[in-house]
């Protein structure tokens, strides 16, 4: 069990220090992900952004994520939950709406802090602190896939064994530190796992790119 998402960062480092990487960005999920970001970031001497996804509810089961949806609209649908529940387009779009529009709200947020960052011919690491039904990360892949990185890599603290089987075929490498059979839920893994709120991830983004501006002036 990881005491915090700073503890179980450090640890993903630890290991991830031990390869080499080639002009290395930090994409971290918001918002727990922005918190094993920063410390990914910093110990790696990598730049950090952010990578806006969204997971699609479940009809009456909002915890349930079927799919997700990317920043630029593209949908990744589940096909191990989708097919549970009726085909309802109606309820499809209207949930894809309602995630673009929170979307949109994060992007006006954390863009002014943090513009885009350059992916093409870069290492890329994609982080969250954990995955459960992976839609999310899965919609995160096919955005940075999409932008021509020389490599990606997933590292997370957790995650259940299949959704790692599921991940390696839209990355280089995964790297995860604890992958129990027996899988409940991301916090059953932490001590603490208090929500993360916008102004901290503000403030990480904030603090990230500081310290990148006074790497480049030295």
């Amino acid at each position: 069990m990881f005491q915090d998402r700073n503890d179980a960062a450090h640890k993903l480092a630890e290991i991830l220090k031990k390869r080499q990487f080639h002009n290395p960005l930090v994409l971290a999920i918001p918002r727990g992900g922005v918190v094993t970001g920063a410390v990914l970031a910093e110990e790696l001497d990598a730049e950090l952004d952010i990578v806006l996804s969204r997971k699609l509810r479940a009809p009456e089961q909002p915890e349930l994520a079927i799919g997700a949806i990317s920043e630029d609209g593209q949908v990744y649908l589940n096909p191990h939950l989708a097919g549970l529940f009726s085909s309802d387009d109606d309820y499809l779009n209207r949930e894809c709406r309602h995630q673009l529009v929170e979307i949109a709200r994060r992007q006006k947020l954390f863009r002014t802090v943090r513009p885009p960052a350059v992916v093409v011919g870069r290492s890329v690491i994609i982080t969250d602190d954990g995955i459960a039904t992976g839609s999310t990360m899965l919609a995160a892949l096919q955005i940075v896939k999409a932008q021509q990185p020389r490599e990606v890599i997933v590292a997370v603290p957790v995650a259940p064994p299949d959704r790692l089987k599921e991940m390696r075929r839209w990355c280089d490498e995964v790297v995860c530190l604890q992958s129990p059979k027996e899988f409940w839920a991301i916090s059953f893994f932490y001590e603490d796992f208090s929500q993360v709120e916008d102004e901290e991830v503000v403030e990480l983004l904030r603090s990230a790119a500081f310290r990148g501006k006074v790497r480049i002036e030295n």
